[in-house]
């Protein structure tokens, strides 16, 4: 995808439109991109919300879930806990 496509889909995704923010939490997930994850989850989306959850955890990164489960992510804090227990 092109910074022109990606900044349309961003465009998009600002104005509420649901396929576009979709699409962002997946391009990012699969380019393993935090901040815009971050940013995302910071909008609303759960769905985002998930993948950070889910890409913290295959990259071992025990500040993002301990970041995620202060805010309250249920699933970042037994993640957490079960990492932190080994």
């Amino acid at each position: 995808m092109t910074d022109p496509e990606l900044s349309a889909l961003r465009a998009r995704a600002a104005t509420g439109d649901q396929d576009a923010v979709d699409q962002l939490v997946e391009l990012a997930g699969e380019r393993g991109d935090l901040d815009e994850l971050r940013r995302l989850s910071a909008a609303g989306s759960s769905t985002a919300t998930d993948e950070l959850v889910q890409l913290a955890e295959e990259q071992g990164n025990l500040d993002e879930l301990r970041r995620l489960a202060e805010a309250g992510n249920e699933d970042a804090a037994d993640i957490l806990t079960e990492l932190t227990d080994e």
